[in-house]
């Protein structure tokens, strides 16, 4: 796939920690209740660690008890993309960040939490960068 910011593979190694570059660039999966964002209810935007772009606002984060920071959808529809994950014997969609290809987590449907959209956006701590409101 072509994403706006391309890098090679030692640029993304040179910008990211080894877990980050794990998680991002070969859709590993933090532990859960490790990521620093997992219970946090700072207000603000969280950004695409590798690339900066604001993909999920703390209004739509919601305690799940996964393991993992959940929100019920991202900032704008655009800013993420979906594919299909069939790799451990099961259908889950994958979340990527739209202008990186930087991989999120995994949005799960139907599980009766009760939000606006009835989805769950799992997202690795790992992969966001939180930016407070008012810190700008």
């Amino acid at each position: 796939m072509s994403y706006e910011i391309q890098k090679s593979e030692a640029e993304w190694r040179e910008q990211l920690s080894p877990e980050e570059y794990h998680v991002l660039r070969e859709a590993g999966t933090e532990r859960p209740f490790v990521g620093e964002y997992t219970d946090t209810k700072t207000v603000g935007v969280y950004a695409c660690r590798a690339c900066g772009t604001e993909l999920f606002s703390s209004e739509t984060k919601f305690d799940s008890h996964c393991g993992w920071p959940s929100y019920y959808a991202p900032l704008a529809g655009d800013r993420v993309e979906y594919i299909e994950d069939t790799s451990l014997g099961m259908r889950r969609v994958e979340v990527r960040c739209a202008k990186c290809g930087g991989h999120l987590g995994h949005v799960f449907e139907g599980e009766g939490y009760g939000t606006p959209t009835d989805q769950r956006y799992c997202i690795n701590s790992i992969s966001l960068t939180l930016r407070p409101a008012g810190s700008d």
